[in-house]
């Protein structure tokens, strides 16, 4: 489509045909204010916090749903259109839980910062509040009813972007409410804990469930051994809750403020990335070589694991036996560490500091534990971590830059990259390249496997064998991509899957950004920016060229696939309902 003239506020701009006036605004420098509306997930003009008055209009528009046309005059600060903003905020502040100085969002909620901005002091429509009961059934998520304010953001990312839809608007009229149909509870529906409704809720009606009291208290045991490991991904992002711009890396500082925090060790989940990779690509091998199941899938992501259990059942044979990366490393600190360093694997305490709330899911499972200890014990999402860095009191932006703990927290650039879309799938070739091939990698970027497309595919060269792969992010596009391989139009050898769009880096356990800065910034790109920086600045790059992983391997595992490492870093999966009788 073409261009078409309009005018904002007195003056003239040319805009694509196809923009909407909000859209138009925003690339012209003129800020309308939003609360439904979320860029390429949620527009649907549901909130009337965007009314513009358009010449000629019987009524002020919803600039989020309204077209833009040529010759179009649109006034975007009237008298009006503020008192219709603020009118229309005060109504959705009626009945909500206005308890804000304990509420998850303080001092970061767009209806907060609305409030703010459009000068909202009393609230006119004061009468009954509808109270509902908390709802804190799953194990990563708390939905509270009584702080939702209908934009329905959290039904689209779940409906049209992770395409699972345990979230809708049910009942009419001042009844409405955002839940789960037949009254069930967010535990009871088969919803995979991803938190893409966290990252897309405006307020507090949607949080993690919290494990910080239960860290605290473990680190202040005397009769216990607590260890902590971080996530790739995390040191991407967790600086943005101190105020640092977006894509800033504080891997150093992180481990210094967790050694602040009281963990006895600081490891780096990057280590027990590179152990994935070994364990993985000698998986791949032995099944493209001795005629396994593929494609392989990997196994990296619970939020992916637990879609495919409900969803793709006939699809768990191609999984990767894997267990993810945080949950190999709680294993190996279990055994390796626990016996050379003669600690009862009973009194060590586990902690993963993770992007996604899945992983708090995962930790639960019956079937990653050993002789009766759970590898990991506790899951803390990024910003769980950040309010334990704060509540310490600590000034994090100028903490000195520390390194992790030997032997643990050696790693490799293709592990920081497991944070990203096509990370894991890049971290394998860089791997399998050399061991099929016994020769050296001249070019270490695999970059046909980066980017946030949806889907990404690639045929790579390794020796004498065209290695077919893809790559998808988000459940939606999972889904997409595996009814692909069901009808047999499309057929690979290695398939990487990511529950949450671009990977890690926009879990749902990440720094909540406003839609304010969504519509300029894409928060994926510039989180993996970090991670391929940090990738690229490591001095070893391969995960099999790991001295550390070496070390292991010589003195517990043997060898990759070995009878030890599938006891304790491989596992298996279960089909599940999705709404059970």
């Amino acid at each position: 489509m073409g261009m078409v003239t309009i005018t904002i506020d007195e003056k003239t701009f040319q805009v694509p045909a196809e923009d909407t006036i909000l859209e138009a605004a925003n690339s012209a420098g003129i800020k309308i204010p939003t609360l439904c509306y979320l860029k390429d997930v949620s527009a649907t003009g549901a909130c009337r916090m965007c009314l513009v008055d358009v010449k000629g209009a019987r009524t002020l528009q919803a600039s989020c749903v309204t077209r833009v046309a040529d010759g179009m005059v649109i006034k975007t600060n009237t008298k009006q259109v503020r008192e219709a903003r603020k009118t229309n905020l005060e109504l959705i502040l009626s009945n909500h839980e206005r308890e804000c100085l304990t509420c998850s969002r303080n001092h970061n909620c767009e209806l907060q910062t609305l409030c703010e901005e459009l000068g909202v002091t009393d609230i006119e429509f004061e009468g009954e509040k509808t109270v509902r009961p908390v709802d804190t059934s799953s194990p990563s998520i708390v939905r509270d009813p009584n702080k939702c304010i209908l934009c329905g953001r959290c039904v689209s990312v779940c409906n049209n972007v992770q395409k699972i839809g345990i979230l809708n608007f049910v009942n009419r009229g001042f009844e409405t409410m955002v839940a789960p149909a037949f009254d069930k509870q967010m535990g009871e529906t088969p919803c995979v804990n991803c938190g893409q409704c966290i990252v897309s809720c405006p307020v507090g009606a949607l949080r993690e469930k919290q494990e910080i009291d239960y860290v605290w208290d473990a680190i202040e045991d005397d009769d216990r051994h607590v260890v902590v490991q971080t996530a790739p991904a995390v040191r991407a992002a967790l600086g943005e809750e101190f105020g640092l711009p977006m894509g800033t890396r504080v891997t150093g500082r992180m481990a210094a403020a967790l050694r602040r925090l009281g963990f006895d060790k600081v490891f780096d989940t990057d280590f027990a990335a590179d152990l994935t990779i070994m364990e993985e690509g000698t998986e791949l091998l032995n099944r493209i070589q001795n005629g396994g199941k593929l494609p392989m899938i990997t196994s990296c992501s619970p939020g992916w694991i637990k879609y495919c259990e409900h969803y793709y059942p006939d699809f768990l044979d191609n999984l990767s036996t894997c267990k993810s990366p945080h949950e190999m490393m709680g294993a190996v600190v279990k055994s390796y560490y626990a016996e050379k360093n003669n600690i009862d694997p009973s009194k060590i305490y586990v902690v993963s500091v993770m992007p996604c709330t899945a992983k708090k899911f995962e930790a639960r499972r019956e079937e990653l534990s050993h002789n009766g200890n759970s590898d990991v014990d506790a899951v803390l999402t990024t910003r769980e971590l950040a309010k334990m860095i704060k509540q310490a009191g600590m000034d994090f932006v100028n903490l000195p830059n520390e390194d992790f703990d030997s032997v643990l927290g050696e790693s490799t650039g293709a592990a920081v990259i497991f944070g990203a879309t096509g990370g894991v799938m890049e971290a394998a070739l860089r791997t399998v390249y050399e061991v099929i091939t016994k020769e050296e990698l001249k070019e270490i970027n695999f970059t046909q496997v980066r980017g946030v497309e949806g889907i990404k595919e690639a045929t790579v060269k390794i020796g004498d064998l065209d290695v077919n792969v893809a790559i998808a992010h988000s459940t939606g596009c999972a889904s997409e991509l595996l009814e692909k391989v069901k009808s047999g139009d499309k057929q690979y050898h290695f398939i990487e899957i990511m529950g949450c769009s671009g990977g890690c880096v926009n879990g749902g356990g990440q720094p909540h950004v406003s839609s304010k800065i969504k519509m300029n910034v894409d928060v994926r790109k510039e989180r993996a920016k970090a991670l391929y920086d940090e990738d690229a600045d490591k001095a070893i790059r391969q995960s099999h060229k790991n001295p550390m992983i070496k070390k292991v391997y010589d003195e517990y595992f043997e060898k990759p696939n070995s009878h030890k490492a599938h006891e304790l870093l491989h596992t298996h999966y279960v089909k599940r309902e999705c709404y059970p009788l």
